[in-house]
């Protein structure tokens, strides 16, 4: 099998859908499939690879982990005609996702997509609602050629059946266990970032208006007093709002910047509560960190955030926007320490159960049904 993946974001760039791919190309690797990776170039180019064909581009101003390509299509088309691909899978609608479409048609090659990033949910926090309704066509026109289009939750598959999409299939994400896990020492991150509280909340992800970190800081800046005095917050990321942010931000808040690896993974389990009000997930994969990290999650009740938290069970899911609801579930779980550890047990339960290797078995098979299907014209 050989596999032609489009995509307007890759590694070493930081989001959750160019760490998904990356994962799935090292998935691909080790099994022994041929691929080959057609995305933009990077801010660095730090990640070489003969298997990565790069595009000339410019950071997206809506989204700016997104890169807006400009394809040699006779590279591109030189590079597709020698690789001969069997599948091409889309994983985003820009310009390089354009030209993974354009290729599937003219050369009649079986074609996936995957649907990453809700961006109509984005325009309310930019004040861009004005774009929705073109947008919404936009993206509508875009995914219909798909013969499958893999969506990350519940929440996105049913959005996007309301829609009127089609072909749609459920691609969730699973969590590397073996990296996020509870039994770090609690006390190398407090050491690092001089915590002597007793409690440690945080917060990971991209420091960006759709994230909802407005609600954030009022969550940060309105706990009682008593339960306020044995906090420390830990607010790992970097992203456009990270000066506002430091201005609006209490006293016993730490900015850590960007993390990653173990850094990252100590943050997670040396936390009591992980605190996430973003409202823009498609799916929630810090949240799956968290999990597998035996830290239960404060969420909102929205996206692919409410698919993963079972509220009771592994957290609590609160409505987006409203602080006051996200104090009194954190109020109740640092009063509750019982409950509290049983949550963290049964959050890192569930986490096992999401194992890479079975999700990316399963994209496979569904490729292998597409592409077994008999020889005809696909495509109008």
């Amino acid at each position: 099998m050989k596999i032609a993946i489009f995509t307007d974001t890759f590694f070493p760039e930081v989001n959750g859908v160019a760490k998904t791919l990356n994962r799935f190309t090292n998935y691909l690797e080790n099994q022994g499939f041929s691929y080959k990776v057609f995305a933009p170039d990077s801010v660095t180019n730090e990640y070489v690879s003969d298997h990565i064909h790069r595009l000339k581009s410019l950071p997206f101003f809506l989204y700016p982990e997104c890169r807006l390509a400009f394809p040699n299509f006779m590279k591109i088309r030189s590079e597709i005609e020698l690789f001969s691909p069997d599948l091409i899978h889309v994983a985003t609608p820009f310009t390089v996702g354009l030209s993974g479409v354009y290729y599937a048609k003219k050369f009649n090659i079986p074609m996936v997509g995957s649907y990453h990033t809700d961006f109509s949910d984005y325009l309310h926090f930019y004040d861009l609602e004005f774009l929705s309704k073109p947008l919404w066509k936009y993206m509508k026109w875009f995914h219909s050629p798909f013969q499958k289009l893999f969506v990350p939750s519940i929440d996105t598959l049913e959005k996007l059946n309301i829609r009127g999409f089609s072909n749609l299939e459920i691609w969730p994400r699973g969590v590397d266990c073996q990296l996020y896990h509870p039994n770090y020492v609690k006390e190398n991150a407090r050491n690092r970032y001089g915590i002597s509280k007793k409690f440690i909340l945080s917060f990971v992800g991209r420091l960006a208006p759709e994230k909802d970190l407005h609600t954030l800081m009022k969550i940060a800046n309105s706990l009682p007093s008593e339960i306020n005095e044995q906090v420390h917050w830990l607010i790992a990321g970097d992203g456009p709002l990270l000066d506002e942010l430091k201005i609006s931000s209490p006293p016993n808040m730490t900015f850590t910047g960007f993390l990653k690896g173990e850094g990252l993974a100590e943050v997670y389990s040396a936390s009591d509560l992980f605190i996430f009000p973003s409202p823009t997930e498609t799916f929630g994969n810090v949240v799956l960190e968290a999990l597998a990290s035996g830290t239960p999650v404060i969420g909102a009740n929205a996206g692919g955030v409410k698919n993963i938290i079972s509220t009771g069970v592994t957290g609590h899911l609160c409505e987006s926007g409203n602080a006051e609801d996200f104090i009194q579930r954190i109020v109740q779980l640092l009063s509750n320490d019982h409950l509290r550890a049983q949550m963290a047990i049964n959050a890192r339960k569930y986490a096992l159960t999401q194992k890479w290797d079975q999700i990316f078995e399963n994209l496979i098979n569904h490729y292998s049904t597409l592409i077994d299907q008999p020889a005809k014209k696909i495509y109008a």
